[in-house]
């Protein structure tokens, strides 16, 4: 039977690093059912990330009405956050899954294809990390995204970075402190020896639990968070000139900090900026059909 046969089911699956997605469609396109699940970036390993991408898919299927073992007849699309470490994919593919053919992709892929509904075109994505992507033709560009600390500049992790740091360092009177200074120390007592602790053990996820403080400020004219804030959005100013630069004529700006940091980009990139037109979940559904027509 093939994927343009009668009953054909397809599911599309974002795996990102706070939680994880699936949609069950039919082959007209009709939603089935949904299911949610935690987190799915393979930085948690690849077992327990499809752990919950299997979660979430039975939970689809459970809504659809439709028994458990109905996902070995689903055509799947996978995105997962992390994919483009070495070695992972070879282990995905190695890996037994539990449905009738899947694909595996970078979740910056899913999302391009669902922001420009399958047509050419460009991403920044602006949340917990952030990366530049875009489709052309037949090529696929990326720009940054390496992962926090190294790399994901102007993300929610790297405003929260930039805000502890200053905090610590108007803590010392090595520079001058303000209202968002004094808010980051309160989280940590008012105790430099408390940031360090929390430090050993904080994530990138962690440190993105400070970027809503800091634009908070930042709206208020606070100094330092405006400092913060441009030099982030110089940062993204740079992904999208430089996916532009590659080929990409429209970009559309993603994730929880899209819409607050939006304001605060040049006028140049904001001209470049397109609204978007679906989500990742969309992207990984395209993407199952066009897997599945070809199998």
């Amino acid at each position: 039977m093939t994927a343009a046969a009668s009953g054909a089911l397809f599911i599309g699956v974002d795996g990102g690093g706070t939680g994880c997605r699936a949609r069950l469609e039919d082959m007209e396109g009709r939603l089935l059912g949904t299911g949610i699940a935690g987190p799915a970036a393979l930085r948690i390993g690849v077992e327990p990330a499809l752990a919950e991408v299997e979660k979430a898919c039975r939970a689809a299927i459970e809504e659809a009405g439709l028994a458990v073992d109905a996902l070995g007849s689903v055509h799947a699309a996978i995105g997962l956050a992390g994919v483009g470490r070495k070695g992972l994919m070879e282990r995905l593919l190695q890996r037994p899954h539990p449905f009738r053919s899947v694909v595996y992709a970078h979740d910056a892929t899913i999302a391009c294809i669902g922001a420009h509904a399958d047509r050419d075109g460009g991403i920044v994505i602006v949340g917990t990390g952030s990366v530049g992507f875009a489709v052309v033709g037949e090529r696929e560009v990326r720009v940054g995204g390496y992962g926090f600390p190294i790399s994901d500049e102007g993300s929610g992790a790297d405003l929260g970075l930039h805000a502890i740091r200053l905090a610590l360092r108007a803590y010392d009177d090595r520079s001058v402190g303000s209202n968002l200074t004094r808010d980051v120390m309160a989280r940590f007592r008012n105790d430099p020896f408390e940031a360090v602790a929390w430090m050993d053990q904080a994530t990138a996820t962690d440190y993105a639990t400070f970027a809503p403080l800091v634009m908070r400020h930042a709206d208020a004219g606070d100094p330092v968070a405006r400092r913060i804030v441009r030099d982030a959005a110089e940062q993204i100013d740079e992904l999208v000139r430089r996916l532009v630069e590659c080929g990409a004529a429209r970009v559309a700006l993603l994730g929880g900090l899209a819409s607050s940091m939006q304001p605060w980009l040049a006028p140049d990139v904001q001209r470049r900026l397109v609204p978007v037109e679906g989500d990742a979940v969309d992207g990984a559904l395209r993407l199952a059909r066009r897997a599945a027509m070809k199998s």
